[in-house]
């Protein structure tokens, strides 16, 4: 299998899809001539032409309303909000137009629309720009929420949720794009949502991350494991559906939890799943739920960044107190 980033794996996806479905069509800023910031959408517009990888203007609401009407019309649209934080500019339309259209029309209009978003720190960008920001769209019921940490799970992923019938908030990880390399099959294949990954096997501590938090769990595995501490890494793959019987299951596992997230602590999915741990798995847990999470605080500017998102010393030290029991 060839070796890709994830912006590749990302890339090899659309490429695939819109060969599959002539129905699919990006949108965004800068997706066409330029072929994304990030260059995910690199060469799609010269393959594909114009009317099918779409330019637009500045204006995260226009994108996120026109990927609304062009589902109603029979298409299936792929839209790019440049970065996650830019989305608020449009949460009106997600929230409150396209997570709601199955349940407004009786589910006669699924809204078969996908929405790309980077998020996340590590690579010093300006200001709104990171902020991770996921759980504000778990409270849109309608709205399903994929977040890979892994080029595999990147393209299976984004082909899962291009096909799927219902709007997909595909959020993909910043520092990942290009940091993080991994095998990835040719040809088609996804990966089903509401599925956790067991991303490393371990009997002392369970970590439960998703995103780019993933790889920092499975660093702090790594330094554990030269103290003797067994630690059990979960990725969530996605927040909505969310595998229960999966968080359960690694829950129960080692009766100690710690949840690593880049967003801040208060009202984040972290506390989601502790709530959900603590009603379905109370006597299992040997040790308070414990989290590591960003400050309740605006996301600095970059030259702080390294003092605001979690690091592996912050994990590593709340697994010690979890394992001690203080």
């Amino acid at each position: 299998m060839p070796e890709m980033n994830m912006v590749e794996a990302i890339r090899e996806a659309l490429k695939l899809e819109m060969h599959r479905d002539e129905r699919v069509i990006v949108l965004g800023e800068d997706v066409g001539h330029f072929g994304g910031v990030f260059r995910a959408t690199d060469g799609l517009q010269q393959q594909f032409g114009s009317k099918r990888v779409v330019d637009t203007p500045l204006a995260e609401a226009v994108i996120a309303g026109s990927a609304l009407g062009l589902a109603f019309s029979g298409l299936v649209p792929v839209a790019e909000m440049q970065f996650l934080p830019f989305s608020h500019q449009a949460f009106h339309q997600i929230s409150q137009q396209i997570a709601r259209t199955r349940f407004r029309s009786a589910g006669s209009h699924p809204a078969q629309i996908t929405i790309r978003a980077p998020f996340g720190g590590g690579v010093k960008t300006p200001e709104l720009h990171s902020d991770a920001i996921e759980a504000q769209f778990v409270q849109s019921p309608g709205l399903k929420i994929a977040l890979p940490s892994n080029p595999y799970d990147a393209k299976g992923l984004l082909l899962e949720a291009i096909r799927d019938p219902d709007p997909v908030m595909f959020l993909e990880p910043l520092k990942g794009y290009r940091l993080i390399t991994g095998e990835v099959p040719d040809g088609d294949y996804t990966v089903p949502f509401g599925k956790l990954r067991i991303a490393r096997e371990g009997t002392d501590v369970t970590l439960i991350a998703w995103s780019v938090s993933v790889s920092l769990a499975e660093e702090a595995a790594d330094v554990l494991a030269e103290r003797g501490i067994s630690a059990h890494v979960i990725d969530l793959r996605t927040l909505v559906p969310l595998d229960i019987d999966g968080l359960i299951e690694a829950a129960e596992k080692t009766g100690r939890i710690v949840i690593v997230q880049e967003a801040p602590e208060s009202a984040s999915f972290g506390a989601e799943v502790v709530a959900l741990i603590q009603e379905m798995a109370f006597y299992s847990l040997e040790a308070p739920i414990a989290r590591v999470s960003a400050p309740d605080v605006p996301y600095p500017l970059h030259a702080l960044e390294e003092h605001y998102i979690p690091s592996v010393d912050q994990v590593v030290a709340t697994v010690e107190r979890t394992l001690n029991g203080t």
